[in-house]
């Protein structure tokens, strides 16, 4: 059965972009059955205190996470696909700005501790992960092939990568290791990966050797950039604030509920990857499509809102039938965060708009509107969990997030010169459009 939205894209776009897409998803899910095998490994080795420690410490870290990637990876893409002479340069630049963003974020991220420490949590374990954001300067390789439209040597290196990992965790429980080492392995796993970035780099006849660091381009890149870099901070806060807040605000018992409200992340958020890879693909199609052809190009929005809302609703409907069968997999003390589950995944319906719309954004040159559309679902968020925890623990988190996701996704709806996308989006949200197609045939 064919998905309504999908007509629209003519078929040489569809071969050639969707071929790309597929090696995408396919070392995504590879990648993802691999992680969450490891992670339910670890959760019921650790249990849900333990695992509440780990995982509250990597949200901890991953506030920072923005700032530390400058918000480029989008606008590194686009450069190389325009520019692709000035590819060391560009790359040159682009890893010389995130290394010293990485490199910075180790003393911020002290000096947050020292403003707002996690009791019950070691600093020296946040001090390990805090390296994190030096390593993953080199996903600009990522971006790389993503512009050559070769993402199969990315997916090779992250199912192999993972592969590695979660090796190495199954060799920690089964030689009964301290929780310290399963921090230090959360840090080889991105000096790992960007090892195999490297290396497939290399073995494609280049090397990262040959990068220029251009001073114009990096203020370029910079001042592009710096909307999605506020957008990303916002983004990381109400994507990882929950797990902090569940901790803070019930003390001891929180550190349990985030614990096993880390598991309902994992699984709720499975598939967010997918809407970030379908439209990494389809958007230099559409970005043709907008030079070309503006009725072709509102169309294939059309049709890539639709996608999105197709794809999100089957999922979410899988979760919530399946979410029982999948907490049977847990040690018994997880099983209350099934029916969260069940609430949280819907979210997904919002996240996957929100992706494609925030394309939309970058190619009207709206990005400055991206901080003040997360920033808006960051503070709901946050107000609503404060609300909502006391009396509600995790399923208010995942009320929270859920309601955070659609008022970031649909802020559009409020400024005037969007609310035509608002609407398209929500003519998909309701099937509007997919019954339209259905009727006309």
């Amino acid at each position: 059965m064919k998905l309504p939205g999908i007509k629209g894209f003519d078929e040489e776009a569809l071969k050639k972009y969707f071929k790309n897409t597929g090696m995408l998803l396919i070392g995504k899910v590879g990648s993802l059955a691999i992680k969450m095998l490891s992670s339910i490994a670890v959760a019921n080795y650790l249990l849900s205190y333990g695992n509440g420690i780990l995982t509250t410490s990597v949200s901890y870290v991953f506030l920072f996470a923005a700032l530390a990637g400058l918000g480029l990876d989008q606008f590194i893409v686009k450069e190389l696909h325009q520019y692709p002479e000035k590819r060391e340069q560009i790359l040159g630049t682009a890893f010389s700005l995130k290394s010293f963003a990485g490199l910075i974020c180790i003393p911020l991220i002290y000096v947050a501790w020292l403003i707002y420490p996690l009791e019950g949590i070691k600093y020296s374990h946040i001090f390990l992960l805090s390296f994190m954001g030096i390593f993953q300067s080199f996903t600009i390789i990522d971006s790389y092939f993503q512009s050559e439209v070769k993402s199969k040597y990315i997916m090779q290196v992250q199912i192999i990568g993972n592969l590695v990992s979660a090796a190495i965790k199954v060799g920690l429980i089964l030689m009964h290791s301290s929780i310290t080492f399963f921090f230090i392995a959360y840090l080889f796993d991105t000096i790992l990966l960007s090892a195999g970035y490297i290396i497939t780099y290399n073995r494609k006849g280049r090397s990262i050797f040959n990068w220029k660091y251009d001073f114009s381009l990096a203020k370029k890149l910079l001042t592009l950039s710096w909307p999605l870099i506020i957008s990303g901070i916002m983004v990381s806060i109400y994507m990882r604030v929950d797990q902090i807040m569940l901790k803070q605000i019930l003390g001891d018992k929180g550190i349990k509920e985030a614990g096993a409200y880390n598991t309902v992340v994992m699984f709720s958020e499975a598939l967010n990857f997918v809407p970030i890879a379908i439209v990494s693909s389809l958007f230099p199609a559409i970005l043709n499509a907008r030079r070309d052809d503006k009725v072709r190009y509102q169309k294939r929005l059309q049709n890539l809102y639709d996608l999105m809302v197709w794809l999100s609703l089957s999922f979410a409907i899988f979760i919530t039938i399946a979410s029982p069968i999948i907490y049977k997999l847990y040690k018994p003390e997880y099983i209350s965060a099934a029916p969260v589950l069940s609430v949280h995944v819907w979210g997904s319906t919002f996240v996957f708009l929100g992706v494609a719309s925030g394309q939309y954004l970058i190619a009207e040159n709206f990005g400055h509107l991206s901080f003040i559309r997360t920033g808006l679902g960051a503070i709901i968020n946050i107000v609503l969990n404060i609300l909502l925890i006391p009396t509600m623990g995790m399923m208010g988190t995942a009320i929270a997030t859920v309601s955070a996701y659609f008022a970031s996704a649909f802020f559009i709806l409020f400024i005037p010169k969007l609310r035509q996308q608002g609407i398209m989006m929500l003519k998909s949200l309701f099937l509007v459009t997919a019954f339209q197609k259905i009727f006309k045939r």
